[in-house]
């Protein structure tokens, strides 16, 4: 058994892939800040499952220092880390900069010295906010024309275009993992997220959407959607994501020098207005919808191809978006104080 390090990983997707990785056996050495309101319950959790197998290390990724001696104790690394919100880097994009990519720099240059396996964190948001992809709406949705886009989603074939500062430090982070594959042959690799939910996700207005419908719904508190909630996208429970960051690290030497898309695909495409009336199905009652004007780099459709990722790591079939909410539901219940969870993100 190994022993790994997971940056943010008292987060939402780091504490899940931390109970996965315990619970196989490793050792599992967490840096989290835990800055995130919600997070130390994650943090208690994995304690209270795992407590000879985790342990948290308070700290910031923006700590050279701190992150070097991290990096050196460890044969590899998770880097989820971030500042995770659009909002909060327009507020601040100094911040969102020194987290993001800053960071990012911090762990790279770590792990360069012992050539760790490094398994980044990436985003959709690295590809723009798709404006050039014509579009037309079908059921409430936001849909592509084309019907091979339609059909397959967006591969990694499609070009780089960062919008906002997160997606300039998120993208630039991207790349520059990439290019430390390529110049310093760290074995490093990048999964580029679409809209990952499921239990142990805090969810807030800007981050984190799924759950934050359904905290809302579930408080009788009204939900706010940006545009005109027909925006699509393909939702992944956390449950897949975290057997792909596993195999990403078992098929390191295979997939090092890499972007994944990963995300549902098509079969798991929903636009947010189709998403809220399924989830008054589930909790018995209408949602007190509003709406406000479109946020800066909103894409009205994303939904990725992430075949590559499927075949190349052999995954499995991802879980149908429908069966993984009512999941998410059940959790949020059986934790009823998340429904009082704050609706502000913090960096």
């Amino acid at each position: 058994m190994s022993r790994v390090l997971i940056t943010g990983g008292a987060g939402f997707i780091g504490s899940n892939l931390a109970d996965r990785l315990a619970g196989a056996g490793h050792e599992v050495v967490l840096m989290d800040t835990l800055a995130r309101p919600g997070v130390e319950r994650n943090l208690k959790w994995l304690l209270l499952r795992h407590r000879s197998r985790i342990r948290n290390l308070q700290t910031d990724v923006r700590d050279t220092a701190a992150v070097a001696a991290a990096v050196a104790d460890v044969d590899a690394v998770f880097h989820l880390a971030a500042q995770v919100a659009v909002t909060t880097s327009l507020d601040d994009p100094r911040e969102d900069f020194d987290i993001n990519l800053g960071g990012t720099i911090n762990v790279l240059e770590a792990a360069r010295k012992r050539r760790t396996p490094v398994i980044f964190a990436s985003t959709n948001k690295v590809y723009g906010d798709l404006a050039d992809v014509g579009l037309e709406l079908v059921d409430d949705a936001w849909t592509p024309t084309d019907r091979t886009l339609r059909a397959a989603g967006v591969d990694e074939r499609r070009p780089l275009d960062f919008h906002t500062p997160y997606g300039c430090s998120k993208g630039a982070a991207d790349q520059y993992v990439l290019d430390y594959a390529r110049s310093f042959d760290v074995p490093a690799c990048v999964l580029r997220m679409s809209c990952i939910y499921g239990p142990r996700q805090m969810g807030t207005e800007d981050q984190g959407w799924v759950a934050h419908f359904l905290i809302r719904a579930l408080n009788d508190d009204p939900i706010t959607l940006f545009g005109d909630g027909r925006q699509v996208r393909d939702i992944l429970h956390v449950s897949n994501a975290v057997d792909a960051y596993v195999a990403a690290l078992e098929r390191i030497d295979q997939v090092r020098g890499r972007a994944f898309n990963l995300g549902g695909g098509p079969a798991n495409a929903v636009s947010l207005r189709q998403l809220i009336a399924h989830m008054e199905g589930l909790i018995g009652h209408r949602a007190d919808v509003r709406f406000e004007d479109w946020r800066a780099g909103d894409q009205r459709y994303f939904v990725a191809d992430a075949s590559a990722a499927c075949t190349t790591l052999g995954l499995a079939a991802p879980t149908g978006w429908r069966d993984g909410v009512a999941d998410l539901a059940r959790w949020l219940q059986a934790e009823g104080g998340l429904v009082t969870a704050p609706q502000t993100v913090a960096a």
